[in-house]
């Protein structure tokens, strides 16, 4: 194939993932900085004029499938008209790097402008499997609902069309006087674990450091409603005991279970409550239960997020969005490859919700 259907099929690979960028053209251009350009380019390179384009073809397929939530923007705000936006956001791989330790995921400026500015405009909830307060405390926004330990902790308004059990709800206000109500619904599991053990978080994290303190690289990580165990430090050849460790964990706490993440492991309540419940809380709370006049946009990167995926699908309002770089199986409609498009989108669609409030 000629260097001139090389670079057309590689301006058409740009455009497909919503990244408008212009081929290099010379010597001097194609001199930027790699890591920049392998940090924009990643799935494909481009090098020097005498070497050839890799293009991943099996991510272009995917894409056909999973097109990108930038380049479909003006398709997902037509598809909004009339209805209320409303704005779901996972934390860790969405909104923050993934990183080596799990307390350094921290967000950068940008990206908490960019949340602050669409949480001004539209109804905005973060849903992550850490705990609700260790949340908080890295976006650190107020303006921005939250749901900790997949769901099991959910602070928003009280709800309006649905009604839950009091005794999972608990009225809180903050340092400004604004009331927000705090649903549990594991409550009853911990109250029940706590009349025989010091705290059930204790006693558990006790055993699993005594398990796993053999298996070299792992962090554990307490969410208060669910115990992650992060095994990406662990070598290969070692994950398998590890499983076999917390499997074991399991048999003398069988109101537990495993689930898998992004290179971590987690400890949950066997209680039916996921990311996806957390989402149909929230709407209703928001006086949105099956209603039709509402437009929600749902953006995660981890397996868990697809139980959220699978709600907007099943409604067939809104869109789920997946963040990946690299072909992946999921119930989402479009992508974006990175918290760097994460961050783009919201910034756009910040802007656009100005941009309509002043209109209006």
């Amino acid at each position: 194939m000629s260097e001139s259907k090389l670079k057309n099929m590689a301006t058409k690979v740009y455009e497909a993932i919503g990244v408008q960028r212009w081929l290099p053209s010379s010597p001097q251009s194609e001199s930027m900085s790699k890591s920049r350009h392998d940090h924009v380019n990643r799935g494909y390179s481009t090098t020097t004029s005498n070497q050839p384009i890799t293009i991943d073809q099996n991510y272009i397929s995917w894409l056909k499938e999973h097109p990108s939530a930038i380049t479909s923007f003006q398709q997902m705000i037509n598809a909004s008209k009339g209805k209320q936006i409303v704005v779901f956001l996972d934390y860790d791989g969405t909104l923050s790097p993934i990183v080596s330790d799990p307390e350094c995921a921290f967000m950068s400026d940008q990206m908490r402008t960019a949340v602050r500015d669409v949480s001004n405009h539209f109804p905005t909830a973060i849903i992550s499997g850490r705990s609700r307060e260790k949340v908080f405390d890295f976006v650190k926004l107020k303006t921005v609902y939250y749901s900790g330990s997949h769901g099991m902790d959910t602070m928003g308004p009280a709800p309006k069309n649905v009604v839950y059990d009091n005794k999972y709800l608990q009225k809180i206000s903050d340092n400004e006087g604004n009331d927000f109500i705090v649903f549990q619904p594991a409550r009853d599991f911990l109250s029940a674990i706590e009349k025989f053990s010091d705290t059930w978080h204790a006693q558990m994290l006790r055993e699993i450091k005594e398990r796993t303190e053999n298996i070299k690289g792992v962090v554990i990580e307490d969410n208060r409603f669910c115990l992650s165990v992060h095994y990406r430090h662990v070598k290969n050849e070692d994950y398998k005991k590890l499983e076999e460790e917390l499997e074991l964990l399991l048999v003398k706490n069988p109101g537990f279970h495993i689930t898998k993440g992004n290179k971590v492991l987690e400890l949950r309540p066997s209680i039916g409550w996921n990311k996806g419940d957390a989402l149909k809380y929230l709407l209703d709370t928001l006086g949105f239960h099956k209603s039709s006049d509402v437009f929600p946009i749902y953006i995660g990167d981890d397996t868990t997020d697809e139980d959220a995926f699978k709600v907007l699908r099943e409604g067939g309002e809104g869109y789920p969005v997946i963040v990946s770089s690299s072909p992946r199986e999921t119930v989402a409609t479009h992508s974006l490859r990175n918290p760097s498009e994460v961050q783009s989108f919201l910034m756009r669609l910040g802007r656009w919700g100005v941009d309509n409030a002043t209109s209006q």
